[in-house]
């Protein structure tokens, strides 16, 4: 056995959630203390119960992009899919697939949500990942130079491939999109911040919870397979994240009370873990991959979604609650019919 198979699990295909559960929080919530190892069941909405005065909730307000594009070839009619990974000054940063070699110069006709053609791309560079870089221009041929605008107007919402009904659906914009999103920058929603509503976030503050944030851009490094069977030649690919200064006291005051840190999400315990390495201020590229034998310095719980087998995403819940009892968790979630992925039901880690 590889090392990377240790990280396996047999996921039944018809437990990974295809539509949103309504409303957010009204989700399952398995409740794993990491302590005894002691799983009880509940609900998202439940979360306050579980938290007290004094501990602070951390939330990623990264906000997701339309960055689905689709279009054809102008050169030979071909269809060509892309996704949006960044935008670098006037640049979209995308990978892209196709049939046949597609050259640097190269025009794709990008097409809107009704099917009818739009703006167009042109192919620049490569990137050192495989993708490209590229320019954006009317039909007439002028350059655009706000591309955000162009993804508003054709881009699509970047479900992930594991949801079979591949195009989003009428509620797809706003569903897969946290109520606390502020930034845009992301290829893919942080699903575990999908769960919450105004109502919970207010349950919090009842609690007497704290709420501070953090941003994660989510890109290629959150959802990269791990393409190699030894986790230390896996390398990151770099994400833009920022723990400000105000959310660095906030963790540094809570925990000096000997109070807990809640992260929502993988992606914001990578940022405040990129942060508290740093001295908790953080601004900048992240290529943090947590795995078993990491000392986590910042966060003390965690709120997660079930995650796909051999990713680095159940590496780092791995490294949180040691991967044999990740693994009787997500056994357990599976007898009770938990409902997985982006989509699915969450993961409470005390």
């Amino acid at each position: 056995m590889s090392e990377l198979d240790r990280y396996h699990y047999d996921l039944p295909d018809e437990l990974i959630a295809q539509q949103p559960i309504e409303p957010r929080d009204a989700a399952r919530m398995l409740v794993l203390e990491r302590a005894s190892g002691r799983i009880t069941h509940a609900r998202v909405r439940d979360l306050p119960a579980f938290f007290g005065p004094g501990d602070l909730l951390v939330t990623n307000d990264t906000k997701v992009r339309p960055a689905r594009l689709t279009g054809r070839r102008e050169a030979t009619g071909g269809r060509w899919e892309g996704l949006v990974l960044g935008i670098e000054a006037d640049r979209l940063q995308l990978i892209a697939k196709t049939r046949g070699r597609v050259s640097p110069g190269e025009r794709i006709v990008l097409a809107d949500r009704l099917g009818a053609d739009a703006a167009r791309l042109v192919l620049g560079e490569r990137t050192d990942d495989g993708g490209w870089l590229a320019t954006v221009e009317t039909a007439a041929g002028a350059k655009i130079t706000d591309p955000e605008a162009v993804l508003e107007a054709v881009g699509r919402v970047p479900l992930p491939g594991y949801i079979r009904r591949g195009e989003e659906g009428p509620g797809d914009r706003d569903r897969y999109q946290t109520v606390f999103a502020e930034r845009v920058g992301s290829a893919a929603a942080p699903t575990a911040g999908l769960h919450f509503t105004p109502q919970l976030l207010a349950g919090c503050r009842d609690a007497g919870m704290g709420h501070a944030r953090v941003t994660l851009h989510v890109g290629l490094g959150t959802f990269r397979p791990i393409a190699v069977e030894s986790l230390a030649d896996h390398r990151m690919h770099a994400e833009w994240c920022e723990c400000p200064p105000e959310t660095a006291a906030a963790i540094t005051a809570a925990r000096a009370a000997g109070r807990r840190v809640l992260a929502v999400g993988t992606t914001t315990v990578r940022t405040l873990e990129s942060a508290a390495a740093a001295d908790g201020v953080f601004r900048g590229p992240t290529e943090l991959f947590i795995q078993p034998g990491f000392s986590f310095r910042a966060v003390d719980c965690l709120l997660t979604n079930f995650h796909l087998p051999r990713t680095t995403l159940l590496v780092l819940v791995s490294a949180l609650v040691g991967r044999e009892r990740m693994l009787a968790a997500y056994q357990e979630a599976i007898r009770h019919r938990y409902r997985m992925l982006s989509y699915g039901d969450a993961m409470l880690i005390l």
